[in-house]
């Protein structure tokens, strides 16, 4: 029995650790280019589809609410936030003029297969290189070139208007929180009020 107390006390303070460093800040300071700027002009790239994509063919009439996840592939955080902006967000955003775009590191392959086994109808961006993630600067630089994990970014909200400059962003210092659409959705609607 003194055994079995050792293992569980050994085992419970790996889970402890390793949920401390889940939770650690994801990043420091300011996360992405400024509020007021206009955002890169980077923003061309496939969708899931293979279709080319700009900021011209996917902002709506008032803006852009751009996602940036870390992979529809293997992230769970990631999969579920997609998947929630679709059921309660795309609707929602197009009904005050926005646009809905999500972005990340993974192949075009792998975002259609999420997209067509999750129903996901609005573009999910293929930014393979990481052009578009470095240039919003919001690369992850915790993950090495090299690591799998390379060329990720750090979870961001980032809303454009019609124009492209940035009027807001909302995003967690976790990679395991998401801005929730009711935020985001209340967010459009303070900026529409100025």
């Amino acid at each position: 029995m003194k055994y079995l107390y050792i293992s569980v006390s050994v085992i419970l303070a790996i889970l402890a650790f390793v949920f401390y460093n889940l939770n650690k800040r994801d990043f420091t300071g300011e996360l992405g280019p400024q509020i007021g700027t206009q955002i890169p002009h980077t923003l061309n790239a496939p969708d899931h589809t293979g279709k080319a994509r700009s900021f011209d063919n996917l902002t709506g009439e008032n803006g852009l609410v751009i996602s940036f996840v870390r992979s529809a592939d293997w992230c769970p955080f990631c999969k579920w936030q997609l998947r929630n902006l679709q059921e309660h967000g795309l609707n929602a955003f197009a009904s005050k003029g926005y646009g809905l775009v999500s972005i990340s590191y993974d192949t075009v392959e792998k975002l259609d297969h999420f997209a067509h086994n999750k129903g996901i109808t609005y573009p999910l961006l293929s930014d393979e290189a990481s052009k578009i993630i470095k240039a919003f600067g919001i690369l992850n630089e915790k993950h090495k070139p090299g690591a799998s994990a390379y060329g990720i970014p750090h979870p961001i909200i980032i809303i454009t208007d019609a124009k492209g400059t940035i009027t807001a962003k909302l995003y967690e210092n976790t990679f395991m929180k998401r801005p929730q659409v009711e935020a985001i959705l209340s967010t459009i609607d303070e900026l529409g009020q100025q």
